[in-house]
C-alpha cells in the first residue's frame, strides 16, 4: 500500500489523533510502508554495556580503548561473514552495529551489499532521545543504512509525560524516514515491568513475560501507530506461545499495514530459550526473523579478549550460532509466509 493511501486511512479513522496524517506536502514523495521479506539480524550496536560490561570501562574513552572496541566489532563482523560462506542466505541476512565504533562496518557492509541497520538512539536511556539531538537526519545520511533502529523502552502503564514525549520524538523520526530518507524503520520494544504491574503478579517475572508483556506489548503498539509512530519492522521480545505472536502481527499489520514485518530480538537470554522462541515465531506468518546479539556473539568475544581461545576460533563460533538461529527459520518457515 501507498502511503499516500495509507495517510486516507489515518484520516478516514483509523488514527483518531488530530495530527496523525503526515502533511500533504510530504506525501507523494513516501515510500510504502512495510518491509516482508525474510530478515536475520546480527546485532552488535552495544556501546554502553560494551564499554563497562565488556571491557570494565568508566568516563570518557581514549582513542586506544576506542579502537580496542572498534577491532572487537570487527570479530563480530567477521563471523558474521563467515556465516554467509557457510549457507546463510545474504539476501536474508544482515549487520545492526553503531556509528560510534561500527562505521568501518557500515561502509564495508554497505558496499558488500548486505542489509544495514544502524542506531539513532542515546545509549543506556530510559527514555528515548537521539544520539545526536536535532541533527539525527544529517547522521542517518551520513550511513544511510537499510533501517535506522530506535530501542524504545515504554509500558502503557507507565509514566505518561515521558510516554508522550517518546512519541513525538518517535513521530518525528517516523516522518522524516518515510517521507526524506532512504533508510527504513526498524523499532526495537522493550516493555520492562512497572512496580506495580510486579506487584499484582506478586514479583513473578516469568509471570509478567508470560501473562502481562505480550497483552501489554500490543497496547504500546496500537498507542504508537494512533501517534504516527509507524515502523517498517518491529523487533520485539521473545514470546513463548504462537496465538502471543499472533496477536503481535495483527497489531503491527492493523488497519491496512499489511506488509509491516516482525523480528524476535535474543534479550541477552541463553541458547535454549532464544531457540524457542524463534521456533515459536518462525511458524507465524508475519513474523519475518531475529535479531539475536549477544547470545551469539558475547562468551565468544569474552574467551576471545580473554586470551582463552584464537581470534579464529572466536569467528567460527560466532559464525556456527548465528548460522544455527537463521536455520530455525529456514526450516520452520515457508519462504512464503510473510
Amino acid at each position: 500500500m501507498e502511503r499516500k493511501a495509507y495517510s486516507k486511512l489515518h484520516r478516514d479513522g483509523i488514527n483518531q489523533q488530530p495530527d496523525a496524517a503526515l502533511p500533504e506536502i510530504e506525501q507523494s514523495e513516501m515510500k510504502s510502508l512495510g518491509y516482508d521479506q525474510s530478515l536475520y539480524i546480527l546485532p552488535f550496536d552495544h556501546r554502553g554495556s560494551f564499554i563497562t560490561k565488556m571491557f570494565g570501562w568508566h568516563g570518557d574513552l581514549t582513542p586506544a580503548q576506542t579502537a580496542e572496541i572498534a577491532a572487537a566489532k570487527q570479530v563480530i563482523y567477521d563471523g558474521f561473514k563467515t556465516a554467509i560462506l557457510g549457507g546463510v542466505p545474504k539476501d536474508k541476512a544482515g549487520i545492526l552495529v553503531d556509528a560510534q565504533f561500527g562505521t568501518a562496518i557500515l561502509h564495508d557492509a554497505k558496499a558488500s551489499g548486505f542489509t544495514t541497520a544502524c542506531p539513532a538512539e542515546k545509549s543506556g536511556q530510559d527514555e528515548f532521545d537521539f544520539e545526536y539531538g536535532d541533527h539525527f537526519a544529517e547522521h542517518i545520511e551520513a550511513i544511510q543504512p537499510t533501517f535506522c533502529k530506535v530501542l524504545v523502552r515504554y509500558n502503557p502503564e507507565g509514566d505518561a509525560i515521558s510516554n508522550r514525549r517518546q512519541a513525538a520524538r518517535l513521530k518525528n523520526l517516523s516522518n522524516y524516514l518515510h517521507s526524506k530518507s532512504e533508510s527504513r524503520f526498524m523499532f526495537e520494544l522493550l516493555v520492562p515491568a512497572e512496580k506495580t504491574q510486579l506487584k499484582r503478579i506478586k514479583g513473578d517475572k516469568q509471570a509478567y513475560d508470560l501473562e502481562l508483556r505480550p497483552k501489554l506489548m500490543v497496547q504500546v503498539i496500537n498507542q504508537l501507530q494512533d501517534a504516527g509512530v509507524e515502523p517498517d519492522v518491529w523487533k520485539v521480545e521473545g514470546l513463548d506461545r504462537r496465538e502471543d505472536c499472533e496477536k503481535i502481527v495483527s497489531a503491527a499489520r492493523r488497519g491496512g499495514r499489511d506488509k509491516v514485518g516482525s523480528i524476535v530480538l535474543g534479550r541477552g537470554e541463553d541458547d535454549e530459550k532464544v531457540r524457542k522462541w524463534l521456533a515459536t515465531a518462525a511458524g507465524v506468518k508475519g513474523f519475518i526473523g531475529f535479531a539475536v546479539g549477544r547470545t551469539v556473539f558475547w562468551d565468544p568475544l569474552v574467551n576471545f579478549l580473554g586470551k582463552k581461545t584464537s581470534r579464529e576460533a572466536a569467528v567460527t563460533e560466532i559464525a556456527r550460532r548465528y548460522r544455527e538461529f537463521a536455520e530455525i527459520f529456514e526450516h520452520v518457515r515457508p519462504s512464503s509466509s510473510t
